[in-house]
């Protein structure tokens, strides 16, 4: 059974960091393309960053405080996060798509306090 598990989550005074991860299982992920989304309160969710192969991308919110990186042998891929800002807080999922499936974990809350 496939199953990606988030940690990492928590609250965090504006200007701070945390790192996420995604720990995924069941089947191996080194050649998937993993993305961060995340869904603040009332809103849609929106993707955050994401890495395919060493290749990776941002949301232009978050680009040059967010890094996203992958542990091909440890089937996990991080979110490190820095200089949050109060806008950042949501529940950040993560989505594995490898052989046109998609896979989720079930979220991690961030909150940033101001």
């Amino acid at each position: 059974q496939v199953q990606l598990v988030e940690s990492g989550g928590g609250l965090v005074q504006a200007g701070g960091s945390l790192r996420l991860s995604c720990a995924a299982s069941g089947r191996s992920f080194s050649s998937a393309v993993m993305d961060w989304l995340r869904q603040a309160p009332g809103k849609e969710r929106e993707f955050v960053a994401g890495i395919s192969f060493s290749t990776t991308y941002y949301a232009g919110s978050v680009k040059g405080r967010f890094t996203i990186s992958r542990d091909n042998a440890k089937n996990t891929v991080y979110l490190q996060m820095n200089n949050l800002k109060f806008d950042d807080t949501a529940v950040y999922y993560c989505r594995a798509t490898q052989d046109g499936e998609d896979y989720w974990g079930q979220g991690t809350q961030v909150t940033v306090s101001s």
